[in-house]
């Protein structure tokens, strides 16, 4: 009230503003209660009130003479939100402008039910947005919201949802409202509720003094000092008494207050104040006594002995306190807005003769705003005060944080401004116990680098992390995708890499067991060829076939050779030659086996039937059997040349484990297990077939031929590649698949190419060697000394096997005679 005394002065003295008018006042007071604010309010409306005073008479029968009462003209105030609606509702009707001085409610800014409203302080809409930009700058995304029950906490509150909801990024935990008469026990069960979801540290308050003090009593006596962090509006403020006696609890909150400053003009009249000098306040008398802690003395009022005696010479500031209280600026701010409203529209109607002329009498209400929402001028404070088209000040607020340590005195400190937009000091902030850090008030902590964030059902500040596995790698941050085959995640998962490409090594112990049967099988076959060539016409050399004993080394040479292929770097010319040569070697050496059963079979079992001998037994025509066996084996070899040319590739497939940290690439020939084993296929059946001729020749003496050795080759053969087989596929699934499959492919090849050369050429290459008086000519057979003997082997047998039918056994020696 002082502040508006002293505004009304300050105009009234003014020459340059209101010339000739005197502003004046009617003062009532509120008591803060909405119900009798609205009774006073009617006051101001009864010059307005017509009444009929036809039937009223005086005792002399004359009309009675009413005096009329002052005609208010604008009305400043309320400071409550709740006390400006319900006097705004009445003032509308008779529209009478009104102008706050503290009301911040967002739902005074709806025009259309309070048009005749304004105010000199911004809503709370503006100050929800700053605690919203303050939450956010804080890296908060998690809070809780906690009102008094009534239209300043709730509207308040209501608006930070609502700007939260549209601007995104700010979850409410909960939302919790305190009661105008709370029972006992009330605030600890608020703290409880809210430490159901403890990671909302950050608590938005919208709550009257008194309030705020008792949820500050209740979180200590939970022992939770320092847990939760407050977001004050201005009705916390820069204020003390909320937080006496509280300052451990409250230390580290951050407030908010519109924009203000001290008026030291004020400060001088408002001192200078005493019982004698302003007896126009009729309340100044109790605020006396409540400032100086002392009592007035009245006519027929007994003096309280406890009580100190006023002696009317106290003065303010220096027997007592003073500090100007908050709302001092916008009380002054808010009566000349009225002023240069009202100066404006004398201007505009009076054309320039000073005071109120006709125009202006009575002042309409509807014009009085028009110049209300106009005026633009610098305030007390030297800020501009001007009003947009809800009759809204602008948005100007201080921030501020309560602080206990590195200052002499605990108290608040300014950390920040907000106008439309933020600016925070951050390094400024301290929280409690002096702690420097930010505090967490998030519902989820951000995910670990790999993983992606699965949203809580209609909670998006909430979510679980989740592990992009397996192949998988980190998009986004909701997003996990597979890295191309080629390429495996980074081992945080982030991105893709390329997976290591590996090869069958030389120095691997899988390459170095094949490697060394197959070069001491290459040596042996060399020296069993040097051997043979410079013995060539010695008749052990003679007697096994020249030619198609050369034939079949080259054959055995050949798959030893392929060893090396095998372990090679694959290329394409590697590639080429590996199927060139894998089955090739394999079809030379069984091929010529193969002619030689089948001409020692062919013998003899012509023998059996007549003396003549049988086609094709010539060493040239066992040669063209041999190459045309040979020749089928190319033959199929150049046609896959063709329909699939020979090429490497890097195989992503084959060691893809689940883990990929041990995924490789694997480098080789594009030769699936299918098309290996069909080159072999043709290998296999000439083993088969010669196995078969093996067989029926395993009667004919030893003495004319080699279809024993050869018969023992073949089984042992047999025995290998039997052993081969379920190796090579029972390891499909291994992860060393590769390397096992190339040894033992390697392997088993080295073994059969030495049964054939250990059985076959190693007795020979010894005789030659070792025993050379058993390498000298013999008679020579003629065919027909070989069919009777084959003759009379098969008699032999016969009768063998009659006496055996008859429960005799009689060995036959044969007769080695011939």
């Amino acid at each position: 009230m002082e502040a508006m005394l002293y505004a009304l002065d300050q105009i009234n003295s003014d020459p340059d503003l209101l010339p000739n008018i005197t502003l004046g006042a009617r003062i009532l007071d509120t008591c803060s209660r909405d119900t009798y604010a609205l009774e006073q309010s009617l006051t101001f409306v009864q010059a307005l009130i017509q009444k009929d005073t036809s039937d009223i008479r005086c005792s002399n029968g004359e009309p009675p003479i009413i005096r009329k009462p002052e005609r208010v003209v604008g009305v400043i105030g309320a400071s409550a939100s709740s006390v400006s609606i319900m006097v705004a509702n009445v003032l509308r009707l008779f529209e009478i402008p009104q102008v706050s001085y503290a009301s911040t409610a967002p739902e005074l800014s709806d025009n259309n039910r309070y048009d005749f409203f304004s105010r000199v302080v911004p809503p709370d809409s503006y100050q929800a947005q700053a605690m919203l930009d303050i939450v956010k700058a804080l890296g908060w995304n998690y809070v809780s919201t906690l009102a008094s029950e009534g239209n300043y906490g709730e509207s308040g509150v209501d608006a930070f949802v609502q700007i939260s909801r549209e601007a995104g990024g700010v979850c409410i935990a909960q939302s919790l409202k305190i009661p105008r008469e709370p029972t006992a026990g009330e605030f600890n069960k608020i703290i409880k509720r809210l430490m159901e979801t403890s990671n909302a540290r950050g608590v938005i308050i919208f709550a009257n003094e008194d309030d705020i003090k008792r949820v500050l009593e209740a979180a200590k006596r939970a022992n939770l000092t320092g847990h939760f962090q407050f977001v004050g509006s201005d009705s916390w403020g820069a204020k003390s008494s909320p937080i006496t006696e509280q300052e451990d609890v409250a230390e580290g909150a951050v407030t908010i207050l519109p924009k203000r400053a001290s008026i030291d003009g004020f400060d001088q009249y408002f001192v200078s104040r005493s019982l004698e000098n302003n007896r126009r306040n009729i309340w100044f008398a109790e605020f006396w006594e409540d400032d100086f802690r002392c009592k007035l003395t009245r006519p027929g009022i007994k003096l309280d002995p406890d009580k100190k005696k006023c002696t009317g010479e106290e003065r303010i500031g220096r027997d007592s306190s003073y500090e100007q209280e908050g709302k001092v600026q916008f009380v002054i701010d808010a009566v000349y807005s009225m002023a240069h409203a009202i100066h404006n529209m004398q201007q505009d109607l009076c054309g320039g003769v000073p005071g109120v002329c006709s125009n202006m009498d009575p002042v309409e209400g509807r014009q009085l705003l028009n110049y209300i929402r106009a005026v633009n001028f610098n305030g007390s404070a030297g800020t501009g005060v001007l009003f947009n088209e809800n009759g809204d000040a602008p948005g100007r607020y201080d921030i501020f944080q309560f602080q206990m340590t590195n200052h002499s005195n605990p108290g608040y400190r300014v950390i920040g401004q907000w106008t439309n937009n933020l600016r925070l000091n951050l390094e400024e902030m301290q929280w409690s116990g002096g702690e420097k850090v930010l505090p967490d008030s998030v519902c989820s902590f951000p995910c670990e680098p790999g993983e992606r964030k699965k949203m809580v059902k209609g909670v998006p500040c909430c979510w679980h992390c989740e592990l992009c596995d397996g192949y998988q790698y980190q998009v986004d941050d909701f997003t996990c995708e597979m890295c191309p085959f080629n390429m495996r995640p980074t081992s945080n998962r982030t991105a893709c890499r390329d997976t290591p490409i590996i090869k069958l090594e030389w120095h691997s112990p899988w390459a170095v067991i094949p490697v060394s049967l197959a070069v001491l099988g290459i040596l042996a076959t060399s020296s069993v060829v040097l051997t043979f060539i410079k013995h060539n016409d010695t008749p052990i050399v003679r007697a096994s076939g020249r030619e198609l004993s050369y034939v079949l080394l080259t054959g055995i040479f050949l798959i030893y050779v392929m060893t090396f292929l095998m372990m090679a770097e694959p290329g394409v010319l590697v590639c080429t030659v590996r199927r060139l040569l894998l089955g090739l070697g394999m079809a030379i050496s069984y091929s010529a086996l193969l002619t030689k059963t089948n001409r020692i079979y062919r013998i003899f079992e012509q023998g059996k039937r007549s003396v003549s001998p049988p086609r094709f037994i010539s060493p040239t025509s066992q040669l063209g059997i041999t190459f045309i066996l040979i020749s089928v084996q190319v033959l199929g070899v150049f046609v896959w040349f063709v329909v699939v040319p020979p090429h490497s590739i890097i195989d992503y497939e084959e060691l893809h484990p689940p883990n990929p940290e041990l995924a490789r690439g694997i480098l080789k020939c594009d030769m699936s297990d299918l098309a290996l084993i069909s080159c072999l296929s043709y290998s296999i059946i000439l083993m088969v077939t010669c196995t078969v001729y093996a067989v029926k020749s395993r009667g004919v003496p030893e003495t004319f031929n080699e279809a024993k050795p050869i018969g023992f080759t073949m089984y042992t053969t047999c025995i290998v590649w039997l052993a081969f087989v379920p190796i090579f596929f029972g390891t499909a699934q291994s992860t060393e698949k590769m390397f096992i499959q190339t040894t033992t492919l390697t392997v088993s090849m080295s073994l059969s190419a030495s049964v054939s050369l250990g059985m076959l050429y190693l007795p020979k290459v010894y005789v030659i060697l070792f025993l050379p008086e058993q390498n000298v000519q013999k008679r020579k057979r003629s065919f027909k000394a070989v069919a009777q003997t084959a003759s009379m082997s098969t008699r032999m047998s016969q009768k063998s096997l009659n006496e055996k039918h008859n429960g005799e056994t009689v060995k036959i020696e044969p007769d080695r005679t011939q």
